[in-house]
């Protein structure tokens, strides 16, 4: 309703008659699988394991997209990266924890492969809008036929699996508010601001961020145990994320210190 108001004021016009209602709807079932199955990973392992493995997403979308479209090859730094995110992941996976319930360990086990297919549902998703019309169309529009599908198919998955019942409790209230308003309409917002006045490969970067957000605050709110092994597994699937997702960017660092470099040497001789 929020992103619907806000198109409205700012007079948008939505265009369904070009046919991208199908790959609408496309992604719009891979966005209600994602938040089902991240839903139900919650439900299993901590929300630090899930939200790392949750944003193994890019590696899953830079896969796809390099043997869908020509001009999304990756280079030799980006395979390195995915063989450093997946190492990471069977670390993160197979080597035991001492903290950990050896009666639970199955069930963690499957809460961290739930969000793990959530992130290829998420990665999934960022092809489809990469390789169909939804390329050309506003961003406003595509996520509104997220937020609409979703909307039909979770209460539809909600109602299946008997989780209707809904306890209003402040905390409840408190944590929808800050989940529909800050962080889905506003955090919109502030995110195609920061596009529209920074170049995409800078802005992109800082969402390698939030793997590490999500283990400090488990951590610190949660009281979440940080194991080693997933430590370890955790930092090399943010670095291989960090060489998929920003090689562009480093690149781009890369040789503007060249640059930089050349011109001290010129200023000297």
């Amino acid at each position: 309703m929020l992103i619907g108001l806000y198109v409205f004021a700012r007079r948008q016009r939505l265009s369904f008659g070009d046919g991208s209602w199908k790959p609408g709807l496309a992604v719009g079932v891979l966005f209600s699988l994602e938040y089902l199955l991240l839903g139900e990973a919650l439900r299993f392992t901590s929300a630090s394991h899930t939200v790392v493995f949750l944003y193994t997403a890019p590696v899953f979308a830079s896969l796809l997209l390099h043997f869908l479209v020509p001009d999304e090859r990756m280079a030799p730094l980006q395979w390195a990266g995915i063989g450093l995110a997946f190492g990471g992941i069977a670390i993160a996976f197979l080597l035991p924890s001492e903290t950990a319930d050896t009666n639970n360990g199955p069930l963690i086990l499957w809460g961290g492969l739930l969000a793990l297919l959530a992130g290829a549902a998420w990665g999934a998703t960022t092809v489809v809008v990469r390789t169909s019309c939804l390329a050309h169309v506003s961003a406003e529009q595509t996520l509104l036929y997220q937020l609409v599908a979703a909307f039909v198919l979770l209460l539809m998955g909600a109602a299946a699996l008997d989780q209707l019942a809904i306890n209003p409790t402040p905390l409840a209230l408190a944590s929808l508010a800050f989940q529909a308003v800050i962080v889905s309409f506003a955090g919109f917002l502030v995110w195609f601001w920061l596009l529209r006045h920074y170049q995409a490969s800078r802005i992109g970067v800082l969402s390698f961020m939030t793997p590490l957000f999500g283990v400090g605050f488990g951590a610190w709110l949660l009281n979440e145990p940080i194991e080693p092994g997933f430590l370890i597994g955790a930092v090399l699937v943010i670095i291989g994320i960090t060489l998929v997702s920003g090689h562009g960017w480093l690149k781009q660092q890369m040789v503007s210190r060249g640059k930089t470099a050349k011109g001290i040497i010129a200023d000297r001789y």
